[in-house]
């Protein structure tokens, strides 16, 4: 039977198979399908966990145990679902890094980068929620710290923390809320997902040179056997952690139920937030860290607005190429430093690599970009003023270097 060319499943066709990507797509770009993988994982092994787990704080700790214990495979499950969010978050800041060096946030592609920036925030917001579920130690703790951060806000801080709580402290009100928020969050990240491939879809992917290319290929079967590579050796990694390494990037306080009578020594977030976690902590006024805090994340979306590169491609670009690799040990750096006590030197680590990390988007990125520019409108003056140039190549726009 023949589809209807604005039928659903005509879009899927048009999205996933014969879709015209560039032809020097290299490996970074199987990050996106990791990503996809990742979150199906989440949402398949999500579900069945949900209904085995009990969301009171009597009977949550337990409930877990009941799972991991009990349970047919239910450890399968719990660890490749613990598991799983570190490996999507590694997925994920990888397909940032990749979308930052090769320029995925110019114009016209602007979109596709604030959708994408939404769904980070909103996986952090998830594996917020989802770590507080099992009610250990962390998890508590986690959630009186994380929620407090409200309180910042004039007026009505008080008021909206504890219609968070759902009353005056964390309790059982919390954790149904928590709950309930991180199954509903978790379809929003796939439907915003969804749209982030059909805005994707309607300009074509970047590529590794960093201007626009009209040499396509067919998405299947090409990338589809590119991108096996990609998936084979992200389930080689996952499931190396899921059978020997479980509990390797959990913490072990999180094992011990919680008693808010108990303070543990000190209260780390799970890995994936110790570089804003460092952030936070580099600012010695808590309104201020907030906002410092915040203000990392909106970098981000901050980036197409204060980047405009005429060529994309960091591979072309060698002071920007320079700054991105400073930024990326600056970002492993923050992460080192959260993950330490709050004492010397890390408190002076953390505020040099918090100074850097905002100086690299405000300040060295534009003036890159800018240098960068001028570099190449030079090159493109003379390729112009080149007769043999321009008997090459009539039209200028087939070198797409100023759009």
């Amino acid at each position: 039977m023949r589809l209807n060319h604005y039928s659903s499943f005509s879009m899927v066709n048009q999205m996933l198979v014969s879709y015209k990507a560039p032809t020097n797509l290299n490996y970074f770009w199987n990050f996106g399908v990791l990503a996809g993988l990742a979150l199906v994982i989440q949402l398949i092994t999500g579900i069945s966990l949900a209904m085995h787990y009990t969301p009171h704080i009597e009977l949550a700790f337990n409930s877990v145990d009941h799972i991991m214990r009990d349970l047919q495979y239910g450890w399968l499950l719990r660890y490749m679902h613990s598991n799983g969010a570190s490996l999507f978050f590694m997925v994920v800041y990888a397909h940032i890094f990749r979308g930052l060096y090769y320029g995925s946030y110019v114009y016209p592609r602007q979109g596709v980068w604030w959708i994408g920036c939404t769904i980070y925030v909103l996986m952090m917001a998830v594996a917020f929620l989802g770590y507080v579920l099992p009610w250990g130690q962390m998890s508590f703790w986690g959630a009186t710290v994380i929620t407090n951060f409200f309180s910042i806000i004039p007026f009505f801080g008080k008021d909206v923390v504890e219609w968070i709580w759902g009353g005056f402290a964390v309790n059982n009100a919390t954790l149904n809320r928590f709950y309930s928020l991180h199954y509903f969050l978790s379809f929003v990240i796939v439907g915003l997902s969804a749209l982030h491939l059909i805005v994707l879809h309607q300009h074509g992917a970047n590529n590794p040179l960093g201007v626009e290319s009209k040499d396509t290929i067919p998405f299947y079967p090409y990338y589809y056997v590119k991108d096996l590579v990609g998936v084979n050796l992200y389930l080689i990694v996952y499931f190396f952690f899921v059978f020997f390494y479980p509990e390797v990037l959990g913490h072990p306080d999180n094992y011990v139920p919680a008693n808010p009578m108990v303070t543990p020594p000190s209260i780390v977030p799970e890995w994936y937030f110790l570089p804003m976690y460092a952030i936070l902590r580099s600012i010695p006024y808590k309104a201020p860290g907030v906002l410092t805090m915040g203000l990392a994340v909106g970098a981000l979306y901050l980036l197409p607005l204060v980047s405009k590169p005429i060529v994309r491609s960091g591979d072309n670009r060698p002071v920007f190429a320079i700054l991105f690799w400073t930024f990326v040990v600056d970002c492993l750096l923050l992460g080192w430093v959260g993950s330490n006590h709050v004492e010397t030197p890390w408190v002076e680590c953390g505020q040099i690599a918090t100074v850097y990390y905002f100086a690299f988007f405000f300040v060295l990125l534009p003036f890159a970009t800018q240098f960068d520019n001028y570099y190449f409108s030079l090159l493109y003056k003379d390729h112009l003023n080149d007769p043999f140039s321009r008997k090459k190549s009539s039209d200028a726009n087939d070198f797409k270097l100023l759009e």
